[in-house]
Parts: C-alpha cells; structure tokens; sequence
C-alpha cells in the first residue's frame, strides 16, 4: 500500500548487479516486479533463502526468480529462476534497494518541502540550503543546520547544537547538548542530551551531580524510535561513526561506542562503558558501568555483561562469559535436571 516498485529489472540484471550465479540460462529475461518472503511470494517477485530449514517451502514456491544456495536448486519448481548466492540476504537487500529507494530516504514527515511557517526558528540559528523545517518544530539559538537535511514536525534543538548535512530528525525528537555528524538518522521519539543518572549520598539522601559534557554523533550514524542517549557528566557520550542503534536503548552519560557497531533493541549501556568497533549487542544485552567491551565481539541476546572483554570474543549468558563455557554450563545443569527427573520418576514407581 506503501511502497511500490520504481522500476521493473530482469533476472539477468539482477545476476549481473550482484554477482549472483543464474542456474537457469533461458530464464534470463524474466522480469521480476516486486520483492517478497519465502511465506507470502507471488508470481513475479524475487525472494531468498538462507538454508535447508526453508527448504520445505520451496516445492510449490510462486515466484519469478529468488537467491539461494546451490544445494536447494533442485527443489525449485523449474519455472523459477535460480541466482546462485554466497550471500543470499545480502544480494537480495541489493535488490530490494534498486527497487524501493524511497523506503530507505528518510523523507519529510508531513510531506512537507521547506521551511513552514508553523515552526518557530530564533533569529540567530544559522540554515544552509534545502532544508526542511516541518510545523510545530522548534529550533532554538545559535543552532546550526546543514543543507539537505530534514526537522519534523514537532522536534525540539536546543540552543548551541549543530546538526550536519543530509540528516533525518524524525518527529518528536529532542536534541540537547549535541553535536550531530552528516547523514545521521534519529527516528521518532529519540531523546538526545538530557542528563544522564548521576547521583552521590549525603545525609540529606542522594544529590544530583552535574551533567555538563555533551553528546557527539559521528556520520552516518542510525539511532531508532525511543532510544536515550545521556550527554556526558565531565566528559562526552560519543556514539562512532556509521554505528547502527534499534528502537528503545538506553545508553548512559559518558558511554563511548566505536564505528559500524549494531546494537539491538532494549539494550541497556551503562555509565563509562567503552565499546570498540564493529561489535554487535543482541538485543536487551546489559552492560554492567565501567566495562570494557572489545572490537569486534558479539554478545548474546539477553546477557548481563559484568567483567571486560577482549576483542573477537563471543560472550553470553548472565553474568555473560565466553559463549562454549556458557553453553557447557547450560548443557550441565540441563543433564543435571534430567537426571533429577529421571530419579524422581523411578522414586514414585517404586
């Protein structure tokens, strides 16, 4: 209803764009006209599989062409055309952005172009060209806003904040104590700034510390609907360049987070953590303050990271440790169960 196809491409193109072996030469010219799962194709779609687990949909699959490995081709009904992948998700996702360009712009919220005269600009900030400024948004002194970037409706920037060129801040968005890259993407309801969670006792209860760092945002960074990054306490949060962040985390004052990481949703980093480049946090990974995590580590859905860890490790469970002694523990108290069981049964039988 959305989206649509821009264009149309044949399956020929679609090997030559990606790599992609055509296992079926005379089914060059077959158009494809859309994209689509495995679960809901139809004549002229293009589809993936990633392996045998998907196999059982293959039989009576409808569809004008789809990416997969060698080994299910003999299973595809024989009008369908076959693209030989390495990488079946990545070629597709190729495809799928060929096809449907807008559905990765980030476009004007209210399909707005330019400057409304419903939002409210102080007369210091400082606008390049072609910037889209929606209603209701609300930009405050000294800002400065790149060319080609997009205000949607009802965003708040504080004063002082510099946003770069090319970027996307979605609606709702609050920008505070920020310094913002080129090509940044903010989605609806991220909180940008607000002091982080900073408290000492006193004999009066707790007293608040000040908060008076920033926020830096490398380019091209992503940052999804409801995340909160805190501004630092004496020094800045600072999220690296090209680092990709899902809906709803949470990451505290002071956090340094390094380039191309992918942290997934409900994530909680806590205050000082450092993570280096190209990790990936599965989602609602919690990381204990002040931990070191590594470049290039994965950790495990749902883990509590309480010690550092060192670069390419893969960690998991709670307290997170190296994945093998996770799953050796998990696979432990599991035969550990059974066998209670098993000795439980024999009790009652006797």
């Amino acid at each position: 209803m959305f989206f649509t196809p821009l264009r149309r491409i044949t399956v020929a193109e679609i090997a030559d764009c990606t790599g992609a072996i055509l296992y079926q030469k005379d089914l060059a010219s077959v158009l494809v006209e859309g994209v689509a799962s495995l679960y809901n194709s139809c004549p002229g779609t293009l589809v993936f599989a990633e392996g045998k687990k998907e196999q059982g949909l293959l039989a009576n699959l409808a569809a004008a062409a789809i990416f997969c490995s060698e080994e299910l081709v003999n299973q595809l009904p024989s009008e369908v055309a076959a693209l030989v992948s390495c990488n079946p998700r990545k070629d597709f996702a190729t495809i799928a952005r060929m096809l449907y360009p807008l559905a990765i712009q980030s476009t004007s919220f209210l399909g707005d172009i330019g400057i409304s005269y419903r939002a409210y600009i102080h007369p210091s900030v400082n606008l390049e060209e072609d910037i889209t400024i929606e209603a209701g948004a609300f930009i405050g002194k000294n800002v400065e806003i790149g060319s080609g970037t997009v205000v949607s409706a009802s965003v708040v920037i504080a004063e002082n904040c510099k946003i770069g060129r090319n970027c996307y801040i979605g609606p709702g968005v609050s920008v505070q104590y920020a310094l913002i890259g080129n090509g940044v993407i903010l989605h609806a309801g991220v909180r940008i700034g607000q002091d982080g969670f900073g408290y000492v006792s006193s004999n009066r209860g707790v007293e608040k510390i000040p908060h008076i760092g920033s926020v830096i945002i490398q380019d091209d960074v992503e940052i999804g609907a409801n995340t909160t990054v805190d501004r630092g306490a004496l020094h800045n949060t600072i999220i690296g360049e090209g680092t990709k962040i899902d809906n709803l985390v949470q990451i505290a004052h002071n956090v340094r987070i390094g380039r191309f990481c992918l942290i997934a949703a409900h994530c909680g980093i806590s205050g000082s953590c450092v993570i280096g480049e190209e990790t990936r946090l599965g989602g609602r990974v919690g990381i204990a303050d002040h931990v070191i995590v590594g470049s290039g580590v994965q950790i495990a859905a749902a883990s509590g990271v309480m010690n550092d860890i060192p670069d390419g490790e893969k960690w998991g469970g709670i307290p997170a440790r190296p994945v093998r002694k996770w799953l050796r523990e998990v696979a432990a108290l599991r035969g550990i169960g059974n066998k209670k069981g098993k000795d439980e049964d024999d009790t009652d039988e006797r």
